[in-house]
């Protein structure tokens, strides 16, 4: 299934629902919490003329054509909404792109060695460089930002690389974000280095890098359709902040800042060759 929109008005989504019903392509509504319901699309092979429609719908919702529609269609629905819960994997796939899920199965797969006496041979030749013969190993340079050290680790970074990185690739494609990912992890793993030497890991830098890159891009080109709420953007910064003040969490804080810098970084950059 494909994953169309998210809209918090239900009966209007409902009349898009059943207005394609006519058209007969089976769309599902589902529940995503503060008052948000998905539309998702089950006949794959129908998604640009929906998409097409859905241009259309979202500029003008009270249509004559979808009211008419729901009227229709009104006496043989037996419920108004349809809450088919689509898989918790189809879910997860209908908001990234191939790069994404490919670099959460790495580091979940990496994790998972760990339980299986891998763990030291894998630190050993992932790790960030740490000597001049190892700098030369280029591989390293971002191959850290595989590596994790616990349960909560793997899951807070990978929840916010799939929703940031699967905003920016959805919107501007695999090339873009394996732009961030590599510019991200190498120089907030160089940055961690400098400060504590080697003996670190995670994809923290990376996700700090996706989220400047959204916030500042989202106020300098709101064109790109890409933006994070305000709310996420003050907690995620207190939590840089918490770690900085609170050194016995073992964060690694100099990678999350140099990540943070280098995504608003790109993102000012790219603002001002619009501007150009």
């Amino acid at each position: 299934m494909i994953r169309l929109i998210a809209l918090n008005n239900p009966r209007i989504a409902q009349s898009f629902i059943d207005y394609m019903a006519s058209r007969d392509i089976e769309i599902l509504m589902t529940p995503e919490g503060e008052g948000q319901f998905a539309l998702w699309l089950k006949q794959t092979e129908h998604q640009i003329e929906v998409e097409a429609e859905l241009k259309l719908f979202v500029d003008n919702p009270h249509a004559q054509k979808y009211q008419a529609a729901s009227w229709q269609v009104a006496d043989s629905r037996t419920q108004q909404f349809h809450y088919d819960s689509p898989s918790f994997i189809a879910q997860i796939k209908a908001k990234a792109g191939p790069l994404t899920l490919a670099i959460m199965a790495i580091c979940l797969v990496v994790y998972g060695l760990l339980f299986f006496g891998f763990g030291q041979p894998l630190f050993q030749s992932l790790h960030f460089p740490a000597n001049p013969e190892q700098k030369w190993q280029l591989w390293r340079w971002v191959s850290h930002a595989f590596l994790h050290f616990s349960v909560a680790h793997i899951a807070f970074n990978l929840l916010w690389w799939w929703q940031f990185g699967g905003d920016i690739e959805k919107k501007l494609g695999s090339g873009k974000l394996l732009q961030i990912f590599l510019l991200s992890a190498a120089l907030s793993g160089a940055a961690q280095y400098w400060v504590e030497g080697a003996n670190f890991g995670g994809l923290s830098g990376v996700v700090y890098a996706l989220l400047g890159y959204l916030w500042i891009i989202g106020w300098r080109r709101p064109d790109k359709g890409l933006s994070v709420p305000r709310p996420l953007v003050i907690f995620m910064l207190g939590w840089l902040v918490l770690g900085f003040v609170q050194p016995f969490m073992a964060i690694a804080n100099s990678a999350h800042l140099a990540g943070l810098l280098a995504g608003c970084g790109l993102a000012v950059l790219e603002g001002q060759s619009k501007a150009v």
